[in-house]
């Protein structure tokens, strides 16, 4: 069992940054696949960014290409993901998945455990 436990959201206006950061019960947590999810409502979840058990590989969804960062240290059993030059349309929870898998996905139903979600709110 991995538990996930995101931090970092809250408000934020247009053109702001946010660091969520999403943290992992388990000291093997090197050898998950992390993505992150986030939901608007009235809206399906979508995929944001992942990153592989050893962060070799990473992946950006077009809407965010070039602004946000994700990253992991593993010693601390974190997943980061810094938020640059936010937008209203960021507006959202934003949730951590894991699985133990090393190869990226998209698709929520292919990740094992995740994180209770974390609101970001961007004003404009």
């Amino acid at each position: 069992q991995v538990q996930l436990v995101e931090s970092g959201g809250g408000l934020v206006q247009a053109g702001g940054s946010l660091k969520l950061s999403c943290a992992a019960s388990r000291r093997t947590f090197s050898m998950y696949t992390v993505g992150w999810f986030r939901q608007a409502p009235g809206k399906e979840r979508e995929f944001v960014s992942g990153i592989s058990w050893r962060g070799g590989s990473t992946y950006y969804s077009d809407s965010v290409k070039g602004r946000f960062t994700i990253s992991r240290d593993n010693a601390k059993n974190t997943v980061y993901l810094q938020m640059n030059s936010l937008r209203p349309e960021d507006t959202g929870v934003y949730s951590c998945a894991a699985r133990a898998d090393q190869r990226l996905s998209g698709q929520p139903h292919e990740y094992e455990y995740w994180g209770q979600g974390t609101q970001v709110t961007v004003s404009s």
